[in-house]
């Protein structure tokens, strides 16, 4: 009895094997031809093509041309009336004198002058008559309403400074002057003065 048991199991066994063999090959067919089916359809060259689209021109229709419209004519105004008047006709008449005044004349000026009543000699400086210096000194002063000088200037040197410097500071210390006038009053006025520094023998 075991033994008749063991055969029909075997035989199952058969078949099931079978089974799965026939499945493996269909399996393995199927997946060798989808791969060689892939590999066909890589191979295959691919075209391509680059469609350029063509710009849209829009044309636009010109405007019409506006109608002539001729201008209105110009309103007529009429001139006005000009009423001239003829200036009656002029009389002789004697000519007119025209008289043109002369300036007056002008105020008459006097140039000061030395007042010899108020006015002293300088000091001769002490180391000029020592050295024996000497000479003539020509200032230019600017005498004031009331005779004193204001202004000193040297116009020409006597050539020796100390006599220079004496004079120009003698003549507004120790000199007055008759003030220059100008119609009858007094005023400023420029006046040349030659100054002499000789040593008494």
């Amino acid at each position: 009895m075991p033994y008749a048991a063991s055969q029909p199991s075997s035989g199952r066994l058969v078949g099931l094997g079978l089974i799965i063999a026939l499945h493996a090959l269909l399996i393995y067919g199927l997946v060798e031809y989808l791969a060689r089916r892939n590999v066909e359809l890589v191979h295959a060259p691919i075209e391509t093509k680059i469609i350029t689209e063509q710009p849209h021109t829009i044309v636009e229709a010109p405007p019409p041309a506006p109608k002539f419209v001729p201008p209105p004519p110009p309103a007529f105004v009429p001139p006005p009336e000009v009423n001239v008047a003829t200036p009656p006709p002029a009389s002789p008449s004697a000519p007119t004198a025209i008289t043109i005044a002369k300036p007056p004349p002008a105020a008459p000026a006097v140039a000061p002058k030395l007042d010899l009543a108020h006015s002293t000699q300088p000091p001769y400086p002490a180391l000029s008559r020592q050295l024996g210096e000497q000479g003539a000194v020509i200032l230019k002063v600017l005498v004031d309403v009331d005779g004193r000088v204001l202004e000193a200037q040297l116009v020409q040197s006597s050539g020796f400074p100390r006599l220079d410097q004496a004079a120009l500071a003698g003549v507004k210390t120790n000199y007055r002057f008759t003030p220059g006038t100008v119609g009858g009053k007094p005023q400023q006025m420029w006046y040349t003065l030659k100054f002499n520094w000789k040593l008494q023998s």
